[in-house]
């Protein structure tokens, strides 16, 4: 029998039994009822020097042999979105390789998988402004943040990825109003070749982006956001938010035009807003009785941990098994909720640390050194949910893994 130790924060230990991970299977052909995306972490180079403040030293192989293994189960990867790394570790030449890196994988990917999607279908990449100074080191207009992020654009499109134009701290700093936001978004989608998504990234995320679009209050902020929409017909694929709540999502998603999706980033309420069938329309305030069927897709960090689960349930929506749907899925919630525990900033800790636990890279190890952002006891419980809900892909090998930690920080089932 395979075990598995968990300790809570008093130092109290219990041992439990491995479960047995589920039998999903590969799908054989695109899915088709959702698009998705997971959010993948970048793996370093467990023997350099990845401390604090350094630039990042990153294991190639296994950094792409991840993305790999989230296309196998038919899954886009969300790349350079790290919004625990990029302003923690991750920085811009690393990013820029990374770009090019998965880009160049992914073409070669599609081209063996046979299955007629793009580079585009298979990765989209985070467009930002972090090659700048820190936004609380400087002053800086607004043509300064257009031509950062028309950098970044460059090398996505050269890339082959599709570009996500994420938050821009020094945006943030340096809007005065709403239409700063449009006057910049404006310029950056009109130099886009492709179509774009936006990121709506929440303060619990990044407190440094408190009143994005021009208002704390996100019912006006969201104006904001249809306002650059409209004003680029045919440029917006679609918006990923990340605020994680579930009723402003909801409201934004409805007011869409007809074309471009809703990504779910809220990592906290998946379950509900990507099955989602009939809502009430917020556009018919004189009509309360009048309903729209409508979803959320997704772009979603927690879904680097449960890709398996993901492509299952998703294959089951493509079957019309609401059912399976959910018995597959609605077990990972709380997991995906330990992962993005407070401070949520830190979530790519508990990610790296489950694609250690299975096996997809050989330390826990994170640029920034940020493998020490999550506490013995937290990570204890992402083990104890992971567990639970099917998780652990090879449970003798995470349970080696896990057991081995603790026993390194002289914990054991005998004592401290």
């Amino acid at each position: 029998m395979t075990t598995l130790t968990l300790i809570d924060e008093s130092g109290g230990r219990r041992c439990v039994e491995a479960n047995p991970a589920p039998a999903f299977a590969k799908p054989k052909a695109p899915l088709r009822s959702r698009t998705v995306y997971a959010a993948a972490h970048v793996v370093p180079l467990a023997w350099a020097d990845n401390t604090p403040g350094r630039p990042a030293q990153i294991d190639w192989e296994s950094t792409i042999g991840f993305r790999r293994m989230i296309w196998s189960w038919g899954l886009g990867v969300a790349d350079c979105m790290d919004t625990a790394q990029r302003n923690l570790g991750l920085d811009w030449p690393a990013t820029a390789e990374l770009m090019r890196r998965t880009g160049a994988a992914a073409a070669q990917y599609a081209k063996n998988e046979g299955w007629g999607r793009s580079v585009a279908d298979l990765v989209c990449a985070g467009v930002n402004t972090d090659q700048l100074e820190p936004a609380d080191l400087g002053d800086f207009d607004l043509s300064q943040i257009v031509e950062a992020y028309l950098q970044q654009l460059s090398v996505c499109e050269q890339s082959g990825c599709g570009p996500v134009i994420m938050c821009s701290r020094h945006l943030c700093q340096a809007a005065k109003s709403a239409a700063d936001y449009v006057k910049v978004y404006d310029e950056v989608i009109s130099a886009a070749k492709s179509p774009v998504i936006l990121h709506w990234l929440g303060e619990v995320f990044d407190n440094q982006l408190h009143g994005y679009f021009g208002s704390t209050d996100w019912r006006k902020a969201s104006q904001t956001l249809l306002r650059i929409i409209a004003d680029n017909p045919g440029k917006v694929r679609g918006v990923k938010m990340s605020l994680l709540d579930e009723d402003a999502e909801r409201y934004v998603r409805a007011m869409l035009p007809e074309g471009v999706m809703m990504l779910t980033g809220d990592d906290m309420h998946y379950v509900d807003l990507i099955r989602d069938g009939e809502q009430d329309d917020p556009r018919a305030k004189r009509q309360p009785d009048n309903k729209i069927v409508m979803h959320s897709d997704a772009l979603l960090g927690a879904f680097s941990v449960i890709a398996p689960h993901v492509s299952a349930a998703v294959q089951a929506l493509d079957r019309g098994d609401e059912a399976a749907y959910l018995r597959i899925l609605e077990p990972t919630q709380a997991l995906a909720r330990q992962v993005f525990a407070a401070p949520t900033e830190y979530y790519k800790t508990s990610v790296a640390f489950m694609s250690w636990l299975n096996g997809h890279q050989p330390a826990f190890a994170m640029v920034g050194g940020l493998q020490s952002a999550r506490s013995l006891p937290s990570l204890s419980r992402v083990v104890q949910l992971a567990n639970e809900c099917g998780a652990l892909e090879v449970p003798q090998l995470a349970a080696q893994r896990w057991n081995a930690l603790l026993a390194l920080n002289g914990i054991g089932m005998h004592g401290v």
